[in-house]
This record gives C-alpha cells, structure tokens and sequence, in this order.
C-alpha cells in the first residue's frame, strides 16, 4: 500500500529546514578566515584556492615593489589554483622579519611551507621550528647551498655560483678585460656567490660594488660615479633586472663606453636586450620556482613524492637570453611566464 504524502505544513517544515541547512553551509565556507599570525593584508595576501584546503605560506624575503617577487608569486598562484591549495604570500626583506614570518606560519599550523634562505643563519631556528611540528618546508630561490644542511626537503633554484661562472666564461668571449659587479643587498648569499663566481671564470679584472638597492637613484648614482672615476670598466654587471635598466642610465650619464648584462628578466629587460641596450641576462625562471616549490608540498602531502630524491637540488637556471634567441622569449616574459 502506497504511504499517503505528508501533510502541507509537514512538506513546509521539510523545505524550511532543508534551507536553512544551505544557509549554514554557505555561511560556513564564506568564513574560515579568522585571526593570523601573519598579515593578510599589505605584503602577506591570500592567493588561494579552496577554503578549507591545504594551507601552504610562501614566505621571502622579497622587497616591495620588485617586479622579480610577481614572478615568483604568479607561478605559486596557478599551483595553488591547480592543486586546491590556499596559498598565502608573505615578505620581508629583514631577515629577523622574515623569520619572525616563518614562526607565525608555524604557530597558526600550516600545512606547508616554502622559504627563500637569503640570509640562512636568520632562518635556521624558524625552520627547526617547522620541522619540529611535523611541517614540511621547501626552499627556493636562494640557500641552495644551505638547504640540506637545515633540514629542508627540497630545493627549487639556481646554483649561483655556477651561475656567475657562467657569466664570467661568457665576459671572456666578448673580451671584456674589467667588470663591475653590483651587488644590491649586503650578506645575500645568493648575489654574493654570483659575483664570486664570476671572478673565478673571468680572466680579466673583477671589481664588487655595494649599493643600496631599494633606492634606485642612488643606485644610479653610485654606479654613474664609479664609471666616471674609472673609465677602464668596460662591462657592467648587474644582479637583478630593473638594476640593469638602471644601469643602462649610468653608462650614459657616464659617458662611459662600459657594456651591461645582468642577472634575471622581465618584460623591460626583453626589450633592452633587444634593442642592444643589455648584452645578455641570466634567466632563472622565478614564475617555475614559484610554481614548483607550492606544487611540491601537494605532492609531498598527497604522494610522498621528492624531487631530486631529497639530495639534489631542482635547477631552474642558468638560462641565457641574448638578442640572438630574445624572440622567442618575448611573449612569455609579456605573459609573465619567463
């Protein structure tokens, strides 16, 4: 015998608290953002995916404003998108700050982490720390000679110091007989092993120039100074793209005949390489070490996979681009891929 359908207000009653019931779960996924010890605003924002998700922060030491960190930013977006991550993006160019960063993201409970070891001392308790609370952390970017020592499960980077020898092979085949390096950041492994490297390969002569690299006009006016009081520089290298442009600048407020290449690229530097204007650049591909460091701790998570096994680091550099092969770069480097 067939049951007779419920009463009106009985089917009334059933729709109201099948409602309700949407209601909550909608009211529950639009929340889930409460308190963090890191900033979800000004340098630290949520690139993420699913509320809820896997909780990975990308902490660097990056300054405002560089063009080079958007890169490096963008790739870890679309891994995050890929892999249902909720991704938070989170800088300081202080290395007590950007540690300070680490230990937050250890004290709200992450589920993963990825670390540029610009300044590795600052960063090895902060990483004990996570690795003491069962999280794991991947480095990039900078520490490839320091991340296996601190415990760290992968690596996705250049090696710098094979990089500037790189670099100082190729000064020799355009005999060049004096370089300028200019390094942007004091006691940054990474810029200082690029530089030492290049003076290990380049038979001719190697002078290193500090400068203050958040500020580009004295960067300009350092480098403009240099070349004035020593007209026997003939090649200009720089350590980061926008560094190069300023550069270009220096030579001819100079009047100095000096040549520029640099380490790294952006879209600006495609054309100045194009036009003659930079020699060369050293693309490390900040979009791929981004991309890989976020998409490894999915599949550290998921797989248990390790790329390089654990020991070897994953290199993403040194790739040269030079008016030769600028080309087909050029729409990449637009779409903020290279």
């Amino acid at each position: 015998m067939n049951t007779p359908p419920p009463p009106q207000s009985s089917r009334g009653s059933v729709r109201t608290a099948v409602l309700a019931a949407a209601l909550c779960l909608l009211l529950a996924a639009c929340s889930g953002s409460g308190g963090s010890g890191l900033d979800a605003s000004a340098d630290a924002d949520a690139d993420g995916a699913q509320s809820g998700g896997t909780k990975v922060v990308l902490i660097t030491h990056g300054g405002q404003g560089d063009s080079f960190w958007d890169l490096v930013r963008k790739g870890a977006r679309a891994a995050a998108a890929k892999d249902g991550i909720d991704l938070t993006y989170a800088s300081d160019s202080d290395p007590a700050k950007q540690a300070q960063l680490v230990r937050d993201a250890v004290g709200d409970k992450v589920d993963g982490i990825a670390v540029t070891l610009a300044k590795p001392q600052a960063m090895k308790g902060p990483v004990a720390d996570a690795k003491a609370a069962g999280i794991p952390v991947v480095g990039l970017n900078s520490g490839v000679d320091a991340w296996r020592s601190q415990g760290l499960l992968e690596y996705f980077g250049q090696d710098e110091s094979l990089a500037g020898r790189a670099v100082g092979d190729r000064l020799d085949a355009v005999k060049a007989k004096h370089a300028l390096c200019v390094i942007h950041e004091r006691g940054n492994v990474a810029l200082e092993a690029r530089c030492a490297g290049l003076k290990k390969t380049f038979t001719g002569q190697t002078e290193m120039l500090y400068v203050e690299g958040t500020d580009l006009n004295a960067v300009n006016a350092a480098v403009t100074a240099q070349l004035r009081q020593d007209p026997s520089i003939d090649e200009v290298v720089t350590l980061g793209a926008q560094f190069a442009l300023t550069a270009v600048e220096s030579v001819k407020a100079s009047g100095s005949r000096a040549k520029v290449a640099t380490f790294d690229l952006d879209k600006n530097l495609v054309k100045a390489v194009r036009d003659g204007d930079v020699q060369f650049a050293v693309d490390q591909q900040p979009y791929l070490q981004g991309y890989l460091a976020v998409d490894a701790l999915w599949l550290y998570r998921t797989n248990g996979n390790l790329s390089g096994g654990g020991v070897a680091p994953v290199l993403t550099g040194p790739a040269f681009v030079t008016r030769t092969n600028v080309a087909a770069v050029a729409r990449f480097a637009a779409a903020g891929t290279r």
